[in-house]
């Protein structure tokens, strides 16, 4: 648990303020978000990673956690963003960031969401040769990068592996090449290179592996074309350990590994000095949040004891989509004896269980739990699911805390629907 989230008396104290607190006063289920956590990883990040090399540059993965709360936490540390959608594209913009502070990195792009990108003035990273052919007859750009696959993928689950043969994501080299080669006759100035492996990766060599090969690819584009690069973007993916006992990422030693190859490589291939981008999202917010739940009803059968609690997997759906685990702490009552309880949620879903057999104090109707590292992939993935209303979200800093998202309501169901005339 982070040294900001601590057992006070057998309660649950969340940077200085008692768990309890945001729930009496926001109610639950609630997204809290400790905003010391977040600045705390980037700069630790940071430093590791500028001891080997200084010209480094820390892309936040918005997908992550699109909270205007956290894109403008990380505005203040220094961080640029990168996005997947025109949508974090236009929440990055209402955060505070430069058009030149973001990186779109999509894939089966529209060619609206193309102009969009091009009026809006951000950076593009190319994922086809039909994107690179389209975009050029919309606008060309100034600055030009591709999203090379370089055949080696890794992470937590097969869904989150984004290279490799079977992903979807990316140029393999010799499309790649001939995309290069396209932009540099066509008029395109300046260039960058981008890969992406997985998330969740928690060791150093599936990054090492695939940085050769991606540094080998920009070397032959460099001899063949004459391609100077900019940056060159080693995507993202770092892991945090989510099961206590789980080691963490080492900094220190990724940033020996990785950027001391990228330093060697790009010197002994002849690339000059270019900044060496990273994209991570989980690492800098995952541990940031922790979604607070009532305990509603505790049941036992022949075979099994239930605590349903009134969070779902429409709040949190990682644990049913991925097999996910995610600590739970009875918040009010730490110290308390334990027993072996079925987490569920009030979704009419089988697979609307948080966890399975996991060892809990003695919990009550009307209990609070704490489910942990939510700060990724939480509510940015939540939904309506059951017609249920999305939650409400806080931060903290230093024992002070405010609402940063409200609470949907029913009112919120019905945005945007129509009922046909013929139905009327």
């Amino acid at each position: 648990m982070n040294r900001l989230y601590r057992n006070v008396d057998g309660g649950l104290v969340l940077d200085g303020v008692p768990a309890s607190e945001f729930a009496d006063e926001y109610d639950t289920p609630l997204y809290v978000v400790c905003e010391n956590v977040i600045r705390e990883n980037y700069r630790r990040l940071s430093s590791a990673l500028k001891r080997n090399y200084d010209k480094t540059r820390i892309l936040y993965a918005a997908k992550a956690n699109t909270s205007l709360s956290v894109l403008t936490i990380l505005r203040g540390e220094g961080a640029e963003v990168d996005a997947v959608s025109p949508g974090e594209v236009f929440l990055a913009l209402e955060a505070g960031y430069e058009p030149d502070q973001i990186m779109f990195t999509g894939t089966s792009v529209k060619d609206d969401e193309m102009r969009y990108l091009v009026d809006a003035g951000v950076r593009m990273n190319i994922d086809s040769c039909s994107q690179f052919e389209r975009l050029v007859k919309i606008r060309l750009p100034e600055m030009l990068s591709v999203r090379v696959n370089p055949e080696l993928g890794a992470g937590h689950h097969e869904h989150v592996v984004t290279a490799g043969k079977m992903a979807k994501f990316g140029v393999w080299e010799e499309d790649a090449v001939e995309v290069y080669r396209a932009a540099k006759a066509a008029g395109v100035e300046r260039f960058g290179i981008q890969m992406h492996i997985g998330s969740g990766v928690m060791e150093a060599n599936p990054h090492a592996r695939a940085v050769e090969k991606l540094l080998k690819i920009a070397e032959r584009v460099h001899r063949e074309i004459g391609v100077a690069f900019d940056f060159i973007d080693i995507g993202g993916g770092l892991g945090i350990p989510y099961r206590p006992g789980e080691q963490e990422l080492d900094l220190g030693a990724f940033s020996d590994t990785i950027v001391g190859l990228f330093r060697r490589r790009i010197e002994e291939y002849g690339l000059g000095e270019p900044e060496l981008w990273v994209e991570p999202g989980r690492f800098l917010v995952a541990e940031s949040g922790i979604l607070l739940t009532r305990v509603t009803t505790v049941k036992k059968t022949p075979f099994r004891r239930f605590v349903g609690v009134d969070a779902g997997f429409n709040t949190l759906v990682r644990p049913a989509m991925y097999g996910s685990y995610h600590h739970i702490l009875a918040a009010d009552r730490l110290d308390d004896p334990q027993e072996h309880y079925d987490v569920y949620g009030p979704l009419c879903e089988s697979g609307d269980v948080f966890a399975r057999d996991r060892p809990l104090p003695g919990v009550s109707e009307g209990g609070l739990l704490a489910i942990m590292d939510v700060g990724a992939y939480g509510f940015s993935m939540s939904s309506q699911y059951n017609s249920r209303p999305r939650p409400a979200e806080a931060l903290v800093k230093d024992g002070r805390h405010e609402l940063v998202r409200e609470r949907e309501s029913f009112g919120d169901l019905l945005r945007g629907q129509r009922i046909p005339s013929w139905l009327r």
